[in-house]
């Protein structure tokens, strides 16, 4: 009889250690740097207009070509994180996004800035969803949310490091130090990555010609876990397929769910890109300096971070509820940033609100859509997300620009986004429910229905979770057979 060990109840009987600090660790570098570099070109945004004679109208086009470059980012690295493994292709987007980043330097026309943007913007947008992937994989059930989100809240805090960089050095050594200091640390952390970096588990589950190293990784998550020779390792908490099929983001209930976490990430990152971009040129116009101008994207992204913190818990527990309050409560916020004559302290504190709402939002979408999909299209199903929410980051600043451009008080705009929001709001009340079903279907059903349909690969034997009595090398005598 062949032994089988269910990699999925190995992953979720471990406490948080030493191990799952490494991944959230890294993951956090890795973020850190994608979310600087995403929101660096905000911060020269008021100095190129000064240098190089930009009309404010020509950065919609500046700031959606990083964005642009994202939407092709997620598949494309997607794919490669299906492929070959989420590490190798987080490892190859840093250093991707890095060295284009870096180049940046020596742009010296809105032209070639753009290109290096675009560029640069498909390793930025392609790093996130695998690292988001990596983690979930990693994660316990328990404390899923949680630990994506904690090592995903470094983009936000990624981006309030760049504001902070911006007001205490590119006065001295000019927009090119957010470059430099921009390109040289992914390439620093996709270093580091190399050789501290576990591969999935639940991915290596599925390569069985990488068994060897399933096995490596297993034991530095579970020391002392014995495999017994011959062992199958399978996974019981979901349906697997040997190939991807991309209607399989669109199987059964994921026929609404995927559309509507695609809405909800149109509209979130849309609102998102505008707000954290336009504001410092919204308050450079009403004769703030540029400084303190820039300040507010810092401001905005530091919210942001206290926002992710304050609902990893809550979406742990009540999953996507979280989500729709926090649209609600954006709505109101960004739509009173444009009421124009505010006092500074007050716009202040309504960019703080709407990165508060705004960012911690989008990371209680991450976290949940990243649990709704098997592993076998993990990376796929996140990135389609993630791409579909490229389309509203190129949008809402080319919006902006166009509006500006016919000369639609800035003011009006900030309402138009608020009403967008609207959209989203509606979206996730919708999708609430819905995602409920889907992880009770993943708890209890998708391994069963799997089986019954005759999908997925079947693995002859017995499915061993990881008790006492396997980590000291002998077989429980409580088995089942499942289809993976």
């Amino acid at each position: 009889m062949t032994t089988s060990i269910d990699i999925a109840t190995i992953i979720d009987k471990q406490k948080f250690g030493s191990f799952h600090l490494t991944v959230v660790s890294v993951s956090f570098l890795l973020m850190l740097v994608d979310g600087y570099d995403n929101i660096s070109i905000a911060y020269i945004a008021p100095l190129l207009i000064q240098e190089w004679g930009v009309d404010k109208s020509a950065l919609g086009l500046l700031f959606s070509a990083g964005l642009l470059g994202g939407l092709f980012g997620p598949p494309l690295f997607g794919y490669l994180g299906d492929r070959y493994g989420r590490k190798a292709s987080v490892i190859l987007g840093a250093f991707f996004f890095g060295l284009f980043t870096l180049a940046q330097v020596w742009a010296n026309s809105l032209g070639s800035m753009m290109a290096l943007r675009f560029i640069a913007g498909i390793g930025i947008g392609g790093v996130l969803p695998i690292t988001i992937a990596l983690n979930t994989e990693f994660a316990p059930r328990r404390i899923r949310g949680s630990m994506t989100m904690l090592s995903f809240v470094g983009v936000a805090l990624g981006g309030a490091l760049g504001g902070l960089v911006s007001s205490m050095f590119m006065g001295t050594y000019g927009w090119q130090v957010i470059f430099w200091t921009g390109g040289i640390a992914p390439l620093l952390v996709g270093t580091l990555a190399i050789f501290v970096f576990p591969e999935s588990l639940k991915f290596l589950s599925l390569k069985p010609a990488r068994r060897a190293e399933l096995i490596e990784v297993l034991d530095k998550l579970a020391p002392g876990t014995r495999v017994p020779v011959g062992a199958q390792f399978v996974l019981s908490d979901e349906s697997n397929a040997s190939k991807f099929a991309f209607k399989d983001l669109l199987d059964g209930r994921l026929a609404r769910i995927t559309p509507l976490f695609w809405v909800a990430n149109v509209i979130s990152l849309m609102v998102f890109f505008f707000v954290n971009q336009w504001t410092p040129v919204l308050l450079a116009s009403t004769g703030i300096p540029v400084e303190r101008a820039a300040m507010s994207t810092g401001l905005f992204m530091l919210c942001g971070f206290v926002g992710v913190l304050a609902i990893m818990r809550p979406v742990d527990k009540f999953g996507l509820i979280p989500v729709p309050v926090l649209f609600a409560i954006s709505i109101p916020a960004v739509g009173l940033i444009g009421v124009p004559g505010l006092p500074e302290s007050v716009v202040m504190g309504l960019v703080g609100l709407a990165g508060f709402c705004l960012i911690a939002l989008q990371f209680g979408i991450i976290a949940t859509e990243s649990q709704v999909y098997p592993t076998y299209i993990r990376s796929w199903g996140v990135g389609s997300c993630f791409a579909f929410g490229r389309v509203g980051s190129v949008i809402g600043p080319l919006v902006g620009g166009a509006m500006l451009a016919k000369d639609v008080p800035m003011q009006n705009i900030f309402y138009v986004a608020s009403a967008l929001l609207v959209v989203g709001l509606l979206a996730t009340i919708k999708l609430t429910p819905l995602y409920q079903l889907r992880i009770q279907e993943m708890l209890h059903g998708d391994s069963q229905a799997g089986a019954s349909e005759g999908q997925g690969i079947k693995l002859p034997g017995t499915v061993i979770p990881l008790t006492d009595s396997v980590r000291q090398g002998t077989l429980s005598k409580s088995t089942r057979r499942i289809r993976t």
